[in-house]
């Protein structure tokens, strides 16, 4: 069964920096590409970023230039360093994995997510 586990969150003053992590079991190799997104109080989740099994990588645009994605396939990781942290960036954060299944014969395709972190930033 795919299980994320989110963690880093925590209350940082604005233009601090914070690192969520996320471990993926039962391995990172499951999953095709790996993202972050986040959802702030009355507003739809959006993507922050996502990271393919390749490497590639794309950025939502409300965070882009200040965020980072890495994953660290030896330890079953994603990472997003978070820099310059603004008032809007206030959410709570949610790992999410796209795997496939082929139990049926047929390509099935899948996400699976975490239970999020907050992160608040606030002086």
């Amino acid at each position: 069964q795919m299980h994320l586990e989110e963690s880093g969150g925590g209350l940082v003053q604005p233009g601090g920096s914070l690192r969520l992590s996320c471990a993926a079991s039962p391995s990172i190799f499951r999953f095709n590409a790996m993202g972050w997104y986040r959802q702030a109080p009355g507003k739809q989740r959006e993507l922050v970023a996502r990271i393919a099994s390749a490497g590639t990588t794309i950025y939502g645009d409300s965070a882009k230039g200040r965020v980072t994605i890495s994953r660290d396939d030896a330890k079953n990781m994603v990472y997003l360093q978070m820099n310059i942290l603004r008032p809007e960036d206030t959410a709570v954060y949610y790992c999410n994995g796209e795997y496939s299944s082929y139990a049926t014969g047929d390509r099935l395709d899948y996400e699976a997510w975490g239970q999020g972190t907050q992160v608040t930033v606030s002086s």
